[in-house]
């Protein structure tokens, strides 16, 4: 069963002094629950907790919207009932059966595939830390704006160089006076 209420709150916390009133409002949401749902335990929920405590120990908000389900589970063969109080519109709880189904997963890979795991996660890491090597090589290269060159890279260069001699001694052989000839004194 689930019901939404607005809970009051001012009209109680102004009864308690000023670095009680948060304790006070939590302490009032436990007993309309109470009250209303008619049951002896009540837990409030993770959002609404953040909530009530989000402006510190003095500052309450003055009502809250919640949302109320009441809950009974069966541990140890003794059923007992008790009521869930969150705020309204807040997401739901993961059921514990799932949480159960973790760790029976985790259980299992201990017993079977630790080793296989481990040796993974370690061929993880090694790769992780060569890529932020050659990461930080890069880097290092643009800061100093040296090309890396490589061999196949100086042999281009060479023949590219010898192509360039070879034109620019052609351009400028043609400029070039031949002999000079004796000046004639007069």
């Amino acid at each position: 069963m689930e019901r939404q209420y607005t809970i009051p709150l001012r009209s109680e916390f102004q009864k308690v002094p000023i670095f009680l009133k948060t304790r006070k409002a939590v302490k009032t949401i436990k007993k309309f629950t109470m009250r209303h749902m008619k049951v002896e335990e009540v837990k409030i929920g993770k959002y609404l907790n953040l909530k009530l405590w989000e402006r510190g120990n003095t500052n309450p908000p003055h009502k809250v919207q919640v949302v109320i389900e009441l809950v009974s589970e069966k541990k140890d063969g003794k059923e007992r009932k008790f009521a869930r109080v969150e705020l309204l519109g807040a997401p739901k709880e993961v059921k514990k059966e799932a949480k159960e189904k973790k760790l029976l997963d985790k259980l299992k890979d201990k017993v079977t595939g630790k080793e296989e795991k481990v040796a993974e996660a370690k061929e993880a890491e090694i790769k992780k830390e060569e890529k932020l090597m050659e990461k930080a090589e890069e880097r290092m290269m643009e800061n100093t704006k040296t090309p890396k060159l490589r061999e196949h890279d100086l042999a281009k260069k060479s023949e590219v160089k010898s192509v360039h001699e070879k034109q620019f001694m052609r351009d400028h052989k043609e400029q070039r006076p031949s002999k000079p000839q004796a000046q004639i004194v007069r």
